[in-house]
């Protein structure tokens, strides 16, 4: 059978992983025509590029549908579609107010708002845990960083929601999605020009007090970050939520250790194992020359986490899910520069989310019937995870 990939293919969206054993083994450089776009597919190789930022841009984005992908990136992706000098000065200040400390003081609230989203659905009717659970969960746990007001979130939720919940049949970002992106940018700017009049303990008053002497944000870069936590600090949480909750489902004898005081194990080997960012694209910026291949000068790149994630050159019998497994190679974060500056809450949302679900629900069970998937050239994960739970007695 000839070899292709292609990152559209709803096939390999389904399962990507038979083909990217292949890519490793028989294409580690490989080229689709058809999409324009070079393929890495082993770890070494993956873990190269995107720590060198030099060869490998990112100034024209993560994604290469053409909704994302160009000079305008940054509308979208903020300080993580730019390269350095611009993506050091940004990251550095965003750093400043994005801080571990205002992260993990976030965990005692991010409790309380997860029961308050799990209490209803433990009355022995089914549930969608992506629609019913996940999304408004981590949407909230979003707004309470930024500050969004109570009286907003709805809103936000309903905005956030039309963005993530892609149309099954196609890869493309629908008008309606857009359409809610404008609105986000819209309402953020208001709400930055608020916390400018008047600052509160929120994210967005300690973006606009970050400085480096007298360089501060602008008002648009704010706005950027800001759009950056919807796909970053909900849509990926959400993603990992979900195959952390089917990859325990498909393997029973790790759910029990989950479920039994594993729950960060159980995160980071899901991360490692079917991880919501499968792909990122570079730009070439000069000729790259790999494995005998060379890789012209404004090449389009696809950097495969996913399947540097399974290479059994790093990671022992990799298609097992092992909560005992050595995850510290994974490249689901990224590596060097542009490793996710928000790491922390995403495992502190997911860690908080399970470790609360786990305290009430002794078992559960998926209807496969009624799951779909997402379909992106760069993530993987369910749309929707029908799910029948045992509450705990």
């Amino acid at each position: 059978m000839d070899l292709n990939y292609s990152p559209y293919d709803f096939g390999i969206h389904n399962d990507p992983y038979p083909v990217y054993a292949r890519l490793r083994e028989e294409a580690p450089v490989f080229r689709n025509e058809p999409d324009d776009v070079w393929v890495l597919s082993r770890h070494a190789d993956v873990q190269a590029a995107l720590r060198d930022s030099a060869t490998f841009s990112s100034v024209n984005g993560l994604r290469i549908e053409p909704a994302f992908w160009g000079p305008d990136a940054e509308r979208f992706f903020s300080f993580v579609a730019m390269d350095p000098p611009r993506h050091t000065r940004v990251r550095g200040l965003v750093s400043r107010a994005f801080t571990h400390r205002r992260v993990q003081e976030l965990e005692p609230r991010l409790r309380e708002l997860a029961r308050a989203y799990l209490d209803p659905l433990l009355d022995g009717e089914p549930f969608d845990l992506m629609t019913d659970f996940a999304g408004p969960f981590l949407a909230d746990v979003i707004s309470e960083l930024v500050g969004v007001p109570e009286a907003d979130r709805g809103e936000v939720r309903r905005l956030g929601a039309a963005i993530m919940y892609r149309d099954e049949e196609s890869t493309d970002l629908p008008p309606e999605a857009l359409q809610a992106i404008g609105a986000l940018v819209g309402y953020y700017a208001e709400l930055t020009r608020e916390r400018a009049r008047g600052r509160r303990d929120d994210l967005l008053s300690g973006l606009l007090d970050a400085a480096e002497g007298d360089d501060r944000l602008t008002l648009e870069e704010i706005v950027g970050v800001a759009i950056l936590l919807v796909g970053a600090g909900i849509e990926t949480s959400m993603l990992t939520l979900g195959n952390a909750w089917y990859a325990a489902w498909r393997h029973p004898d790790q759910r029990a250790r989950a479920f039994d005081g594993r729950v960060a194990d159980w995160i980071e080997e899901t991360l490692r194992y079917d991880p919501p960012p499968q792909a990122l694209a570079r730009t070439t910026t000069a000729e790259v020359e790999l494995h005998g291949t060379t890789l012209p000068a404004q090449s389009r790149v696809l950097l495969l986490i996913g399947s540097a994630n399974r290479d059994p050159r790093v990671f022992p019998d990799p298609d097992r899910f092992d909560l005992d497994r050595d995850t510290g190679s994974s490249l689901a974060f990224g590596s060097g520069r542009h490793h996710c500056l928000g790491a922390n809450l995403g495992r502190l949302e997911t860690r908080i989310a399970l470790e609360e679900i786990v305290k009430v629900v002794a078992d559960y069970d998926i209807d496969t019937d009624g799951l779909r998937r997402i379909h992106s050239t760069n993530n993987r994960g369910f749309a929707t995870l029908p799910t029948n739970v045992t509450a705990r007695r």
